[in-house]
C-alpha cells in the first residue's frame, strides 16, 4: 500500500514541479556525473549565492522524488503520510498563489537504475546549464546496469536535455565527458588541467601546517588561466586535490551566468565541504581524524588514501569499509584499493564482508597481516579504535553510506558533544537505522 501511495505522490509532486517551473521560470543549473555531484552543487551555491537568489538540492536530493522536492522547496516526508499530504498541498499552493521564488535552482541529478534520467527526468527538466563532472573508468553504483558504458549513456542524456540557448560545462580532462561537445548542439565550455580547457587549472597543490606535532594537509591552492590571464585561487579549509576541479567548475558556472570572475574567486574561499567529506576532526589521545565517511567509491577512496599519504605523523591508520553497489566489480576494486593503501598505512582496520578483498590486495603488496584488523560493524570498529589510537596518529575513515562509519568517528572524537555539527547522518531518521 505504501509503495502505491508513494508512486501517486511522486506523480503529483512532479506535476506540481512542472507547473511551478512554468510559472516562475527560474534558471536551472543541473549537475550530473559519477563523482563530485554534491560537492560541485555546494561549490556553485557558495559562489552564486553571493550574486543571485539561489536554491540548491538539499544534501543529496538527486532522485526522481528529490528534484520535485527541491523545485517546490519541500522537505522529505520519509515515512510520514501527513508530511507527504502537506507537501502536496503546499506544492499546489505555490503554483496557485504567487510567492517569492529563487532566480536560480542548482539541482543534483543522480542515477540509480536505467531510465532515471532518460525516462523520468530529461523529458521534463530542461536546464539552462548542465555540468558534467566525471565519468570514471572505475565503476560506481553499477549493480543495476550491465556495464559502465550504460551508466555513461544514462547520465549523458542530461546533456541533450539542455535548452537550445543553454551551456554545457564539461570536464576537459575526462575524454568521455568532453566528447559530448561533439554530440550536442549547445554551446560548450570546459574546465580542467588540459591546455585547451576554457577554464584551466595550473599548479594545484596542498598546503600543510604543523598541528599536534604532525604535518597535516590544511588547504588547497592553484592558479586559474582564463582568456590569457592568470588568477590565484585558494580554498583555505578544503583538502583533497579533486576539489580543485570542483571549485573550477563552480567558477566556470558563475562566469557563464554573468558573475564577476574576481568576485567569484573571492566567494569560493567561503566554500566548506559538508560533514563526512575529508573533514579534519580532533581525535582522542592527541590524534587527528580524516572523516570521509559520507560515502565511498573506488575513485573517492583512492583520493582519500592520497590525502593520508601526504600527512606526516607517528602512525597512519586507514579504516576502510565496504564500497557498495559495485556489482561484478566488487572483488577487483576492493583489491585495487588494498594495493593502494599498502604503501601508505601502518595499520589497516577493515569493516564489512567485502573489505576482506582490501586485505587480500594489501597483503599481495607486502602489507603485514598482523597489522590488519577486521570487524563486522562500525560500533565494533569504534570500540577497537578507542583502545588503540595513540598520540600522533592520523586516522582515515572511509566507507560507503551503508557501513555507517560516522559511528566509529563518534567513538574517538575528542569532543563528541559536537557530533551534530561535525558528523554526517545525524538526523533522527538516520539515528533510527
Amino acid at each position: 500500500m505504501k509503495k502505491i501511495l508513494k508512486k501517486i505522490v511522486i506523480v503529483i509532486l512532479k506535476w506540481e514541479a512542472k507547473l511551478v517551473l512554468k510559472r516562475y521560470r527560474p534558471k536551472i543549473i543541473a549537475i550530473t556525473g559519477s563523482v563530485g555531484k554534491t560537492s560541485s552543487k555546494d561549490a556553485i551555491f557558495a559562489i552564486l549565492s553571493k550574486f543571485k537568489t539561489v536554491r540548491k538540492s538539499n544534501k543529496s536530493y538527486n532522485s526522481e522524488i528529490g528534484l520535485p522536492l527541491t523545485i517546490l522547496g519541500l522537505p522529505n516526508g520519509w515515512n510520514s503520510l501527513f508530511i507527504w499530504a502537506e507537501n502536496v498541498f503546499r506544492g499546489l499552493l505555490l503554483f496557485l498563489k504567487k510567492q517569492s521564488y529563487p532566480e536560480y535552482l542548482i539541482l543534483e541529478v543522480g542515477v540509480g537504475k536505467p531510465g532515471d534520467i532518460t525516462k523520468n527526468i530529461a523529458p521534463w527538466l530542461h536546464p539552462d546549464i548542465v555540468v558534467i563532472t566525471r565519468f570514471p573508468e572505475k565503476p560506481v553504483h553499477v549493480e543495476f546496469f550491465k556495464s559502465v558504458n550504460e551508466i555513461i549513456e544514462e547520465k549523458s542524456a542530461l546533456a541533450y536535455a539542455v535548452r537550445p540557448d543553454g551551456v554545457l560545462v564539461l570536464n576537459h580532462d575526462d575524454d568521455k565527458v568532453y566528447s559530448l561537445h561533439n554530440k550536442s548542439t549547445s554551446r560548450t565550455v570546459s574546465f580542467g588541467e588540459r591546455e585547451n580547457a576554457t577554464y584551466r587549472v595550473v599548479h594545484p597543490r596542498h598546503l600543510l601546517k604543523k598541528y599536534k606535532g604532525m604535518e597535516v594537509v590544511s588547504s588547497l591552492n592553484f592558479k586559474l588561466e582564463y582568456k590569457g590571464n592568470t588568477f590565484p585561487v585558494i580554498l583555505p579549509e578544503v583538502i583533497g586535490l579533486h576539489y580543485v576541479t570542483i571549485s573550477l567548475a563552480a567558477i566556470a558556472v558563475a562566469c557563464e551566468v554573468g558573475c564577476d570572475l574576481l568576485g567569484s574567486i573571492e566567494a569560493i574561499k567561503d566554500y566548506r565541504t559538508p560533514p563526512g567529506r575529508l573533514s579534519l576532526i580532533d581525535g582522542i589521545n592527541g590524534s587527528v581524524i580524516i572523516d570521509d565517511t559520507y560515502n565511498s567509491s573506488p575513485i573517492a577512496a583512492e583520493a582519500a588514501v592520497e590525502v593520508l599519504a601526504e600527512m606526516k605523523c607517528n602512525r597512519k591508520i586507514a579504516v576502510l569499509g565496504d564500497m557498495l553497489e559495485l556489482g561484478k566489480f566488487t572483488e577487483e576494486e576492493h583489491k585495487i584499493l588494498g594495493e593502494k593503501v599498502a604503501s601508505v598505512a601502518n595499520l589497516l582496520v577493515l569493516v564489512g564482508p567485502r573489505s576482506k578483498f582490501i586485505a587480500e590486495g594489501a597483503i599481495n603488496k607486502g602489507f603485514q597481516q598482523e597489522n590488519i584488523y577486521h570487524f563486522n560493524s562500525s560500533l565494533e570498529t569504534g570500540n577497537f579504535l578507542k583502545n588503540n589510537v595513540q598520540e600522533g596518529d592520523i586516522v582515515l575513515m572511509k566507507g560507503s553510506q551503508g557501513i555507517r562509519l560516522e559511528k566509529a568517528v563518534e567513538a574517538i572524537m575528542e569532543h563528541p558533544e559536537l557530533k551534530e555539527k561535525l558528523l554526517c547522518r545525524q538526523e533522527k531518521q538516520w539515528k533510527k537505522r
